[in-house]
């Protein structure tokens, strides 16, 4: 992986990055906006609901920012982009689609049908 390249994924991560936290403070300001002062008992149940997604996907999103802090440490190590399990290139195009990825696809496929081989059992 040449320096565009890391540059380019580099900045890719933090705008990333930084999108997912602009959201979980949009969310944290309209929940203190927000009451939960609806007469309907329906209607509180609803709202609950929303927001009982709302906070699981913000905590999916937290998690999300773990794994791109670590995609930044290994664009820093210089271990970006090449596969954890055989060490061989990750390419480009996965990299794009899916910019914190540790396998090649061949790896994550293996991986994936080994455990869902062990998930069975």
């Amino acid at each position: 992986m040449c320096g565009r390249h890391r540059a380019y994924f580099l900045r890719k991560l933090k705008a990333w990055k930084e999108a997912i936290i602009e959201e979980s403070r949009a969310t944290m300001a309209q929940l203190q906006v927000d009451s939960m002062r609806e007469p309907d008992l329906a209607d509180r149940a609803s709202t609950e609901t929303d927001w009982s997604i709302e906070l699981r996907t913000r905590d999916r999103q937290r998690k999300l920012i773990a794994k791109i802090d670590c995609a930044i440490r290994r664009l820093y190590e210089g271990e970006y982009g090449y596969c954890e399990v055989t060490g061989e290139p990750i390419s480009l195009g996965r990299l794009e689609a899916r910019p914190i990825a540790t396998m090649t696809l061949e790896a994550q496929e293996c991986h994936e049908r080994i455990e869902k081989v062990s998930r069975d059992d």
